[in-house]
C-alpha cells in the first residue's frame, strides 16, 4: 500500500473557527484520510494552529493575556472543537514550536546562502508612542472609500477595498490609539520569487495536471502576473526570530519572519513534532522519511480553501525549490471555494454565521460532517442555510439512514429475538441486490480516490437508498405473515447492508458508523486512527458486496440509540432566532 501525507491549511489562531472554514480545508481531509486508512494505505495526517503574525498580538492585546499564553489556550480550545468533529489527526501541532523555528531559520539560511534572499530598505508607519514599527495591519482609522472608521491599514473590511496605511484619514496605531504616526525607513528580508518564477512553472507543468481546475487556474494565473520578491521579515515581538548568525543587525532589531513564511514550513515542523513526541515516550518516528527525499515514496496531498492556494502552489514551491535540498513538494493540491452563510459572507470577526464550537452544543459532529461534505464548495461557492440543512438531515441521515437502521434491528428483535435471523435462501433478488451495491461501492470509491467529496456523498446517500428500495421491495412485515423464512432472508440480508453501511459511512459519519459496526457482536475488528473499535475489519470488497453475508444467522445484536433525530420546524425556528436567517448576511 501507498504512503500518503495528508494537510490541511493551518487554521488561524484568533478565534474559533466557523463552518466555512471546516469544510474549506479540515473536514475533507480527515474524511479522505479516513477513507485512506481503511483502504489499508499507511496514513500520516497532519495540521497545527498558524499562531504568529499581527493578529495573534492584537487578539492577545485584547483579550488582556501575553501572546504566548493567548495562543496556547486558543490552541487547547480548537483542538477541543476538532475533537468534537472527530478530525483524526496524527499530530495537530502549533506553529510556534521550537521545531518549526528550527526548520525555517535552516530555510532561511538555505535560501540565502543559494542567492534567493537580499536584505531592502522600505519605509514603514513608525509610532513614536509605541516605540516600534506598524504593520499595516496595526494600523486604523477611516476608510477613504466608504468612511468605515474601523479599516485596517491594509484593507477595508467593510467595502473590501485594499489599502496602504498612508490612504487612511485619521491613521491610528491599534496598539495605544496614537495618532502621532511617522513614515520611517526600516530594513527587511525580500524572497527573490522572480528568480525563481521559471522553476515553479516547469514545476507546475510536470505536476499540475493532477490538481483540480481551481487549483490549477489559480497558480496559474499568479504566474501570468509575474511572481514579485516579497518580504519574509515583519517587525512583530512574536515570530520566529531572524537567526542571529546570518543576520546579526536584523536580529538585534528583533525582527521576525513573516507568518507566511513560517506557516507552510509548519507542516514539516509539525511532522518533527509527532515524532519528538513519540522519542519522549521511548518510540521511534522517522519524520525525514515523509519529507526529506521522499518524492518516490510518498503522495502528498494538501487541502485548502482557494485564498491559501496562491501561497501553497507558488510562495512555498518557491522557498522549497529555492533551498536546493530534496524537501517533499504537494502532489495534488485540493482547493474549495467559499462556503457562504444564506449567501453572505461568515466573519470571524463580526461573529456571522454558524461557528463550529455553536455548532457541536446543537447537534453532534455527524450531522455537520455530512451536511458540509454533502454540500462542499467545489465547482462553486456555495451556501449555508438552516431550511436547507434541516431538509437535509432529515431525508438523507433521519430518514434513509436512521430509519432503516432502526426499522430493520427493532422489527427482527421483535419476531426473532437478538440474534441474527436465519432461513432463507438468497435468490435473485439478493443477487440483483448485490450488484447493485457493489456497482455504488465502485462509484463512492472512485469519487473518493477523484477528490470529489459531493460525488462520493451522493454514491454514499445512493448506498443507503438501496437498502430502503430493498425493504420496502421484500416487505418483511407482510412476509412474515405467511412465509418466515422469506422475511428471515430479507431482514438478514438488511442487517448485512447495516453492517457494509457501518464501514463505507467511516471516512464522512465515523461515530454513526462505529454504531453501526458495534451493534453486531462479530470477533475481533480493528478501526481507523481517530476511530472507534468495532466489528469490522477493514474496507468493504467487491466480492463482499455483492455477497452480503459478512454477519451470518445466529449473531447477536443490539438496537442502538436513534442515530439522527428529525430536526422539527419549532428546532428551526430556534436556529434562525439565534444565528439569523437570510437577513443575516444581507
Amino acid at each position: 500500500m501507498a504512503r500518503h501525507l495528508v494537510t490541511s491549511a493551518l487554521p488561524y489562531i484568533n478565534g474559533i473557527k466557523h463552518l466555512g472554514n471546516m469544510i474549506g480545508s479540515m473536514l475533507p481531509a480527515d474524511v479522505y484520510s479516513r477513507y485512506l486508512r481503511w483502504r489499508g494505505h499507511d496514513v500520516l495526517f497532519i495540521c497545527a494552529t498558524d499562531e504568529h503574525g499581527t493578529p495573534a498580538e492584537l487578539a492577545a492585546k485584547e483579550a488582556g493575556l501575553p501572546v504566548a499564553e493567548f495562543c496556547a489556550q486558543a490552541h487547547e480550545a480548537q483542538k477541543a472543537v476538532y475533537d468534537g468533529f472527530e478530525l483524526s489527526f496524527d499530530h495537530f501541532g502549533r506553529s510556534s514550536s521550537p521545531q518549526n523555528a528550527e526548520i525555517t531559520q535552516h530555510f532561511a539560511r538555505r535560501l540565502h546562502a543559494n542567492g534567493f534572499v537580499e536584505e531592502r530598505a522600505v519605509r514603514q508607519v513608525y509610532s513614536p508612542a509605541d516605540g516600534r514599527f506598524l504593520p499595516d495591519r496595526y494600523v486604523e482609522g477611516t476608510c477613504p472609500h466608504c468612511g468605515y472608521d474601523k479599516a485596517r491599514g491594509d484593507q477595508c473590511e467593510n467595502c473590501t477595498r485594499v489599502l496602504d496605511p498612508t490612504d487612511l484619514i485619521a491613521p491610528r496605531s491599534a496598539i495605544s490609539g496614537s495618532t502621532e504616526l511617522e513614515v520611517r525607513e526600516t530594513a527587511h528580508l525580500f524572497l527573490l520569487q522572480s528568480r525563481l518564477q521559471h522553476e515553479v512553472e516547469a514545476w507546475i507543468d510536470a505536476v499540475g495536471d493532477a490538481w483540480p481546475h481551481l487549483s490549477t487556474a489559480i497558480a496559474r494565473k499568479w504566474l501570468t502576473e509575474g511572481l514579485q520578491d516579497r518580504a519574509i521579515t515583519r517587525d512583530l515581538d512574536w515570530g520566529v526570530p531572524v537567526p542571529a548568525d546570518t543576520w546579526p543587525r536584523l536580529a538585534a532589531e528583533g525582527k521576525v519572519f513573516y507568518v507566511w513564511f513560517d506557516a507552510p514550513i509548519e507542516y514539516i515542523g509539525a511532522t518533527k513534532e509527532w515524532a519528538d513526541a513519540a522519542a519522549r515516550d521511548g518510540g521511534t518516528r522517522d519524520w525525514k522519511a515523509w519529507w526529506y527525499e521522499a518524492d518516490d515514496t510518498v503522495h502528498y496531498t494538501q487541502f485548502m480553501a482557494k485564498d491559501n492556494v496562491p501561497f501553497h502552489t507558488v510562495m512555498f514551491p518557491a522557498t522549497e525549490l529555492g533551498v536546493r535540498e530534496p524537501w517533499k513538494k504537494v502532489d495534488v493540491v485540493k482547493g474549495f471555494n467559499w462556503l457562504t452563510y444564506y449567501g453572505g459572507k461568515f466573519s470571524t470577526s463580526q461573529r456571522r454565521g454558524v461557528f463550529t464550537d455553536a455548532a457541536l452544543k446543537i447537534l453532534p459532529g455527524d450531522y455537520w460532517r455530512y451536511f458540509l461534505i454533502a454540500n462542499a464548495p467545489e465547482s462553486d461557492d456555495s451556501s449555508f442555510t438552516w431550511e436547507h440543512f434541516a431538509a437535509t438531515v432529515n431525508k438523507d441521515l433521519a430518514d434513509t439512514l436512521g430509519n432503516f437502521v432502526n426499522r430493520v434491528l427493532s422489527f427482527s428483535r421483535k419476531r426473532f429475538g437478538d440474534t441474527v435471523p436465519a432461513g432463507g435462501v438468497p435468490g435473485p433478488v439478493e443477487a440483483e441486490l448485490g450488484e447493485e451495491i457493489a456497482r455504488l461501492l465502485a462509484e463512492y470509491e472512485e469519487q473518493m480516490e477523484a477528490l470529489q467529496f459531493r460525488k462520493a456523498a451522493a454514491a454514499l446517500r445512493a448506498l443507503w437508498s438501496a437498502g430502503n428500495a430493498y425493504l420496502e421491495d421484500k416487505s418483511p412485515w407482510l412476509e412474515i405473515r405467511t412465509d418466515p423464512d422469506a422475511a428471515a432472508l430479507t431482514l438478514r440480508t438488511a442487517m448485512n447492508l447495516i453492517h457494509l453501511y457501518g464501514a463505507v459511512s467511516e471516512p464522512v459519519i465515523p461515530a454513526t458508523a462505529a454504531a453501526m459496526r458495534g451493534a453486531f457482536a462479530l470477533p475481533g475488528g480493528t478501526a481507523a486512527r481517530g476511530g472507534t473499535a468495532a466489528s469490522v475489519r477493514a474496507w468493504v470488497s467487491a466480492e463482499e458486496a455483492r455477497a452480503l453475508d459478512a454477519v451470518p444467522a445466529g449473531t447477536a445484536f443490539t438496537v442502538p440509540p436513534v442515530l439522527f433525530a428529525k430536526i422539527a420546524e419549532e428546532d428551526l425556528a430556534a436556529y434562525r432566532d439565534r444565528f439569523g436567517g437570510a437577513e443575516a448576511a444581507a
